[in-house]
């Protein structure tokens, strides 16, 4: 496994805020930098410019009366600061100007180059300082020819840059001032904008903290904006309050099955006490094993019901194809014929190519549970129907009873919930949270419409409801397979 390097560790431990404040100063830094270079170049090449126009003018006038013969003292400017030369090919100084020293300005290698052509030279560095700059401007007297030994073969032109130098220097300082300045002052506005920005979320911690600690009912302190940190305090805000109702749900669960398997549990315990107080015959403790049997495997259907109900997400990609058209055309038969019900009192309509991705025992149990609904709670006829609709698949069964009661029917899908009439009957109440939670897990959409009330348990699509508005109708919307 490999390690990232020292530095790079060391600057991930640092706060954000100082990353910040860093990386908007390193930013500035390279700005700054470009900008000053690009107005020091911009002013050398104007000083550079002037002088190589002086030196163009100066150099045109030693070439000329070398090559006529005109005495150079005579031909050449008396300007201070301005200097020639008058070298044959040897590189040996034949005439000069006073203040010059005796030796060439020119080295062997320049000279070559100038009995070519013109060549322009600086002697003396910008930093540090040198005692004489100059920029020598070498011209050939005669181009091209092989000048004579003792005669006149290249004239030097010469200028002090002291001016432009230090011009260039106070430049360079100005700059550099006014760069460290500017990067201070965008350094302190940056880390004043970084703190600003990330007030926020110290304050979104801060409460997250206490929440932390077991606060119940904080949300975080929205600023009234539309920017980043309020739209990430929004949506901390609705997780907040979803896990507040999740845990509501699940504190009310627990109360609820904890309610729900005590009778059975104490029953069973009563049973087998009651067994053990005298002796039984054979005939006696084979009946209470019997009804120990009985209430064990209530307890392992209620147990087998609330792991239902905490049922996983199927994933869309790896889930297996499951032909509804089959499953839901099989389960009604095997309906009818378990409990003798006639044809034309469990009706099944059911189109052809319905197929979906999911769990195939989980979507029977789902339609099996609707079914026991509409057989216990409902009246005949009752009529099974699935068919497709705007790329989903559509699973109904309906009734022609009562229907609920409008005011119940906003809790029909909550765990353990039972209307008043089903409180007499046998039953958890888990039968809709069941198919509630395998629908929900196969990313589709359950509505129950009974009476003129329609109830979108968890709404995913704009489909329209299409029954009669007589009795009760559930429907079961699931996400059709991709052909």
């Amino acid at each position: 496994m490999s390690r990232r390097p020292q530095g790079v560790a060391r600057w991930g431990r640092l706060p954000l805020r100082v990353r910040l404040v860093a990386g908007f100063a390193a930013a500035m830094l390279v700005v700054l930098t470009g900008a000053g270079a690009f107005v020091y170049l911009r002013v050398r090449y104007a000083l550079d410019l002037r002088l190589d126009q002086d030196l163009t003018a100066q150099s045109a006038q030693l070439t000329d009366a070398a090559r006529t013969g005109t005495p150079l003292p005579t031909a050449a400017r008396a300007v201070p600061g301005e200097y020639w030369q008058l070298l044959d090919a040897g590189n040996h100084v034949l005439a000069a100007s006073p203040g010059l020293p005796a030796d060439s300005l020119l080295t062997p290698g320049q000279l070559d180059q100038a009995l070519r052509r013109p060549v322009r030279v600086d002697r003396g560095t910008l930093l540090p300082i040198s005692p004489r700059p100059l920029r020598l401007y070498a011209v050939p007297v005669q181009p091209g020819a092989a000048p004579s030994a003792g005669q006149p073969a290249v004239t030097v032109a010469a200028v002090r840059r002291d001016q432009r130098d230090e011009a260039l220097r106070e430049l360079i300082a100005q700059l550099a001032l006014a760069n460290l300045a500017a990067l201070a002052i965008a350094s302190l506005v940056g880390y004043r904008l970084a703190r600003a920005a990330l007030a926020p979320v110290e304050r979104y911690r801060s409460e997250a903290a206490r929440i932390a600690t077991g606060a119940t009912g904080v949300r975080l302190a929205v600023p009234a904006t539309d920017d980043e940190i309020a739209r990430l305090g929004r949506t901390l805000n609705d997780m907040l309050t979803a896990q507040d109702a999740a845990l509501d749900r699940e504190r009310q669960f627990i109360n609820d099955a904890s309610h729900e398997l005590r009778t059975p549990l104490t029953l069973l315990a009563t049973e087998l006490e009651l067994a053990l107080r005298r002796p039984r015959t054979t005939a006696e403790l084979e009946h209470t094993i019997r009804d120990a049997a009985a209430d064990t495997a209530d307890l392992i259907a209620l147990a087998d019901a609330l792991l239902t109900v905490g049922a996983q997400p199927v994933q869309d990609n790896s889930a297996p194809t499951v032909d509804l058209t089959a499953l839901v055309t099989d389960l009604v038969g095997r309906y009818r014929s378990t409990t003798g019900t006639d044809p034309d009192m469990l009706r099944c309509q059911a189109g052809p190519g319905l197929t979906v991705r999911g769990d195939a025992a989980r979507l029977r149990r789902a339609v099996t549970n609707l079914l026991d609904n509409a057989t216990r709670y409902g009246a005949p006829p009752i009529t099974v129907t699935a068919d497709s609709v705007d790329g989903l698949v559509r699973v109904t069964v309906h009734d022609t009873g009562p229907g609920m009661d409008p005011g119940f029917l906003p809790h029909a899908t909550q765990r353990f919930r039972r209307a008043d009439p089903a409180r007499t009957t046998p039953g958890t109440g888990l039968g809709l949270s069941i198919v509630e939670a395998i629908i929900r897990a196969h990313h589709g959409e359950l509505r129950i419409c009974s009476a003129g009330v329609h109830q979108r348990v968890n709404p995913r699509f704009d489909v329209p409801c299409e029954h009669p508005q007589r009795g009760t109708t559930v429907t079961l919307l699931l996400p059709a397979t991709r052909r």
